[in-house]
């Protein structure tokens, strides 16, 4: 089995410290990239941190994703892009710009139909048990290798991740798991 990959998720809420020091600790680690998730900032104030964000990570040699905001990506050339499922579906076409685009799914259809578009790779979940999705039944492993099975383009676990469950990820077959608890507190 390979080597457990991880993809750090932002939630700067979640931080029990300043989060660019969070993020400065992030982009000294060994994972495939980090994704700026802040849901809950309009695009300039996404903008501001994402800027403070790209200084750190191209300060220290490490990947950064844009979620959702492909004009703020576009304007700070940043070349790796996150996007919605429903998002990925309407700007599918509008995309070669990017080096890299992913989409988050909830079902292996939407893997195969992301695929069919273009997309690089698929966040498949929620896996397990988080507070991100407080009340939802998880879909679990089985769901995740079905995902896997359904595409041929990489698929990360998302939701419950860490660093004690991530084997059972790779026994699926994905090509890692996605954490934000984990990194964030």
């Amino acid at each position: 089995m390979n080597k457990p990959c991880f993809i750090a998720v932002t939630n700067r809420n979640l931080c029990k410290r300043p989060f660019f020091d969070v993020i400065e600790d992030l982009s000294k680690k060994d994972v495939k990239t980090i994704v700026l998730r802040e849901k809950d900032l309009s695009e300039e104030e996404y903008y501001e941190i994402a800027e403070k964000c790209k200084e750190i990570c191209d300060r220290n040699g490490a990947s950064l994703t844009i979620h959702n905001f492909i004009d703020v990506a576009r304007r700070l050339g940043i070349k790796k892009i996150h996007l919605p499922y429903p998002v990925f579906l309407k700007e599918a076409g509008n995309l070669s710009d990017f080096e890299s685009v992913s989409t988050s799914i909830h079902k292996p259809e939407e893997a195969i139909k992301a695929q069919k578009l273009g997309v690089d790779f698929v966040f498949a979940g929620h896996v397990f048990v988080t507070d991100c999705k407080k009340g939802l039944p998880p879909r679990g492993l089985e769901f995740l290798a079905d995902v896997v099975n359904a595409v041929k383009i990489p698929v990360y676990g998302i939701g419950g991740i860490n660093e004690e469950n991530i084997t059972k990820i790779m026994e699926c077959g994905a090509a890692g798991g996605c954490m934000m608890s984990g990194f964030m507190k």
